[in-house]
């Protein structure tokens, strides 16, 4: 019997529809409301961006879950990497995809110079202990930061 692990990969164009619909189950299993048109287009911006490096989890017949990493530059840290958004198909959860995917990021980052990948949890209205525990569990650690946005 021959077991085949799937493929963590870099995204390409060819990519975007599929991790289009892979974003937008994302998102609404989170409960944002989201118009994925919109996902599609910003998601075709960030498939071209130099600082950005979206992977995916290739099973040869279907992707099973992607991870979008952003970089900045801060005056504080420096280079900054971010893991903006990191899912796995319900079905295909517990499996080990999410932290190949979260390793992947933090290789691409690292080779970048950030000395940190970050993450945001959302609560959006449900509890994210697990959340927590899980990024814990792969060396993140809570520095008691909040995140606070305005609309513009």
């Amino acid at each position: 019997m021959t077991f085949f692990s799937p493929a963590v990969r870099v995204a390409t164009v060819d990519d975007l529809d599929a991790v289009t619909a892979l974003a937008f189950s994302f998102y609404t299993e989170d409960g944002v409301v989201s118009d994925e048109r919109a996902l599609g287009a910003n998601l075709a911006v960030l498939l071209a961006a130099p600082g950005v490096r979206v992977a995916v989890v290739d099973s040869g017949e279907g992707l099973l879950g992607y991870a979008l990493t952003s970089t900045g530059f801060g005056l504080e840290s420096g280079p900054i990497a971010v893991l903006d958004d990191l899912f796995v198909l319900p079905a295909e959860r517990r499996r080990g995809l999410a932290g190949r995917l979260i390793d992947d990021s933090a290789a691409w980052a690292r080779e970048r110079g950030c000395p940190s990948l970050e993450l945001v949890v959302a609560p959006n209205g449900r509890d994210v202990g697990h959340l927590f525990a899980y990024y814990l569990a792969r060396g993140f650690h809570d520095d008691g930061r909040r995140l606070l946005s305005r609309q513009l």
